[in-house]
């Protein structure tokens, strides 16, 4: 699983022209693009929850979990591309929906379980993310 983080003032998620999810400019928060591979599971998405939530990346070396921060958290099966060889990438190693969206899932409930307030994008949808990435700050996770 690959989590790709973005320290943002604000940011929001649309499908078809209608936002569907945000983290409105009043506060810091965390985009969070997620990557699942094929040997992901539930058990992954939860320890990669409890990672993010305790990521200390937020102003005074804070974690979103120190003050509430909300997350935004759209999957994206590119952070698994292969572009080692030619000018085309490879998606092999990006597990297919049917393993990718209950993982997806899995990792937003853990970020609520937690207490994290979060906002979502429409798994499998075209969507349009704008965001101001503050710092800039941006993070790969993986484990």
């Amino acid at each position: 699983m690959r989590v790709l983080v973005q320290r943002v003032t604000s940011a929001s998620v649309a499908v078809d022209g209608h936002t569907v999810g945000e983290i409105r400019p009043d506060s810091q928060g965390l985009v969070a693009l997620v990557g699942v591979t094929h040997s992901d599971d539930v058990g992954v998405a939860g320890r990669m929850a409890e990672k993010l939530w305790q990521l200390r990346i937020l102003d005074g070396e804070c974690a979103a979990a120190d003050i509430g921060a909300p997350i935004l958290v759209v999957s994206q099966f590119t952070l698994y591309a292969n572009t080692v060889k030619g000018r085309r990438p490879s998606w092999n190693a990006a597990a297919p929906a049917a393993v990718a969206q209950p993982v997806v899932e899995a990792f937003t409930a853990a970020l609520r379980g937690l207490g994290a307030q979060v906002a979502t994008g429409v798994f499998g949808a075209h969507m349009r993310i704008d965001l101001v990435n503050d710092g800039p700050v941006t993070v790969l996770l993986e484990l």
